[in-house]
């Protein structure tokens, strides 16, 4: 008894077919001939804040609507914000079960804003699909995954001690702040709070140092001047975070899913 097999030969898959099969590939990292460790604006910078630069943001009209992503390099330059490049960020703001703020400093080697005193967190959402929203509710639940995961990245404070859904949206901020010349911000800046005691394990590379604060204390800080703040901190206090923390155990409800961009250029 004999069998038959048959081979069905298929065409070998070639970029144009490949391309015009899934639509949905970014091409610019397959034509890109250097990589962030070979850059000259990136010359004599730590290595792996050299290679964060290589992350992907969401780059955003004025009205935060996504209309393309690029890397945190590209957002950050000074020459691009200046004309106009803009891209979503966030601010998390800690509190301990004392209703202590955790704030950082931030690392020696980073590139830019080093050794400023901020808020507990602050980061970008990634031009990923987890993290990317095209919608309000959607871009405020990426937020909040870029949050839960840059806690870890930085201060070491595992997911269970910060789940999602402990998370609170208030609102958002359009600013733009010159670093050091080169680099900068331009961002629309989602601000979230949470209130858990956690364990933290600082990733040295991003923080230098932390400390928790009462809202006096705080205030006394800035009177004193003995610590330098980062402009998007000054800007939240200044204006809007004294009154969040007022009703921290009782009314922040009101303040909630505020779906207004404060704009503070």
């Amino acid at each position: 008894m004999s069998s038959t097999t048959t081979i069905t030969q298929t065409a070998s898959p070639n970029a144009q077919n490949i391309l015009r099969l899934f639509p949905e590939i970014d091409t610019q990292l397959a034509a890109q001939t250097q990589s962030s460790a070979e850059d000259a604006d990136l010359s004599g910078y730590d290595e792996e804040q050299i290679r964060l630069m290589d992350e992907v943001c969401i780059v955003l009209d004025e009205q935060d609507v996504p209309i393309g992503s690029a890397s945190k390099k590209l957002c950050h330059l000074m020459t691009n914000i200046d004309k106009g490049l803009l891209h979503r960020a966030f601010s998390c703001f800690l509190f301990d079960s004392q209703n202590r703020l955790l704030l950082q400093q931030r690392a020696s080697e980073k590139i830019t804003f080093p050794d400023l005193w901020t808020n507990t967190c602050c980061s970008h959402p990634l031009a990923v699909p987890t993290e990317t929203g095209s919608t309000f509710e959607a871009a405020v639940a990426g937020v909040k995954r870029a949050a839960q995961r840059k806690l870890e990245h930085e201060l070491g404070i595992k997911p269970h001690q910060v789940p999602l859904e402990d998370f609170k949206f208030l609102t958002r901020i359009h600013y733009k702040a010159p670093s050091d010349g080169k680099w900068g911000e331009h961002e629309i800046d989602y601000i979230v709070f949470i209130k858990a005691d956690v364990d933290l394990d600082v990733n040295p590379n991003e923080v230098r140092d932390v400390k928790y604060t009462s809202a006096e204390e705080l205030k006394e800080m800035f009177k004193k001047g003995e610590l330098k703040f980062t402009p998007w901190f000054k800007l939240i206090c200044q204006t809007l975070l004294f009154e969040w923390w007022e009703h921290l155990n009782s009314g922040l409800e009101k303040y909630l899913d505020d779906t207004t961009i404060h704009r503070m250029l």
